[in-house]
């Protein structure tokens, strides 16, 4: 795992790149915000593919508690994918609701990304 960092107006992103699934449970993803939080970094870009398949199935809970520690410690995260393969009503609606708020986006590109955090 790498982390590339983008300054945006004196505003630091953390970007994670990783050929490999970083998030597989809750605890990897909540030692995910630890670390980078204690470098210094409040948001975050992360990939699609760097998180478990798992994620995106709403039932099992791991999103929910992810999202919900990262809105807790006020950690903004941009989640970088192409969601549409998703079938799934209740992902759509998540990631609609998450993309009104400031917390949680999810997005196409990596532009979107840091226009999301920079603001």
């Amino acid at each position: 795992m790498k982390i590339e960092i983008h300054n945006i107006n004196g505003v630091e992103i953390a970007e994670i790149i990783s050929e490999k699934i970083v998030i597989h449970k809750v605890e990897d993803g909540l030692n995910l915000m630890g670390d980078l939080y204690y470098q210094g970094f409040d948001k975050i870009i992360l990939k699609e593919e760097c998180i478990t398949p798992d994620f995106f199935i709403l039932k099992n809970g791991i999103a929910g508690e992810i999202l919900q520690k990262f809105s807790t410690y006020r950690v903004r995260l941009a989640i970088i994918g192409d969601f549409s393969k998703y079938i799934s009503n209740s992902l759509a609606d998540f990631i609609y609701e998450s993309n009104k708020g400031k917390h949680v986006n999810f997005v196409t590109t990596l532009s979107e990304a840091i226009k999301a955090l920079s603001t």
